[in-house]
């Protein structure tokens, strides 16, 4: 009433004014010092718990961005071998709110379908950047990279992100996630162990009978 939220609003600007600098004189010798030097200009992380305004000077300064960040998706192949984790199952541009997603599957020599995209598009204008199809992939081939800086003077065909464009190595994966990486990681030795017990306690329970049948002979 009568102005006083204006006050109230005016007051809280000065109050995140004032951290700003209370703030960054208590990071000794200043919030700013733990850039890392990169190609691209300085990397700045900022603390979870620093208070006021966080500037920096955009482009040749960036903000360190957290891990679970999402921009645009990217198809995940494996570095080693080159073989692609897409199977081009299709689950991906089945769940995309925008149905941004088109896939054609490959094909032999004869003319049957085999688990590999031959093609593999996303409009980058209409994705919305939700990360379901990342969230639905059921072999882990689509993740959310952190790629955002997309200007362009083109709309078409620029951002029509072919296959090519999409695939990264899982080293580039690993570099962006770090910590699902890991669990990943942990998770399908987990399971690839799992598979090799199984087999080999198959394996044993057919050489079983088999031994006590020569035995009986």
């Amino acid at each position: 009433m009568f102005g006083t939220g204006i006050i109230k609003g005016l007051g809280i600007t000065l109050r995140h004014f004032a951290e700003t600098f209370i703030d960054d004189l208590a990071r000794v010798p200043s919030r700013y010092t733990n850039a890392i030097g990169t190609p691209q200009g300085k990397l700045l992380r900022q603390p979870a718990d620093s208070k006021g305004l966080f500037t920096i000077q955009y482009p040749e300064e960036k903000r360190e961005l957290p891990e679970h960040f999402r921009y645009l998706p990217m198809l995940v192949y494996e570095e080693d071998t080159g073989k692609d984790r897409c199977t081009a199952c299709g689950i991906c541009a089945k769940v995309c709110p925008p149905q941004c997603i088109w896939i054609v599957r490959d094909m032999n020599e004869q003319g049957k379908p085999i688990t590999r995209p031959a093609e593999f598009y996303i409009d980058a204008s209409i994705c919305m950047s939700c990360g379901f199809c990342a969230e639905y992939c059921p072999f882990d081939a689509i993740k959310m990279n952190h790629d955002y800086e997309l200007a362009i003077y083109d709309r078409y065909p620029t951002l029509i992100l072919d296959k090519d464009e999409l695939s990264v190595p899982t080293s580039y994966y690993a570099s962006l996630y770090p910590q699902a990486w890991a669990a990943e990681e942990i998770a399908r030795a987990a399971k690839a162990a799992k598979k090799a017990a199984r087999g080999k306690k198959t394996r044993a329970g057919k050489a079983g009978p088999a031994g006590k049948a020569q035995g009986k002979v």
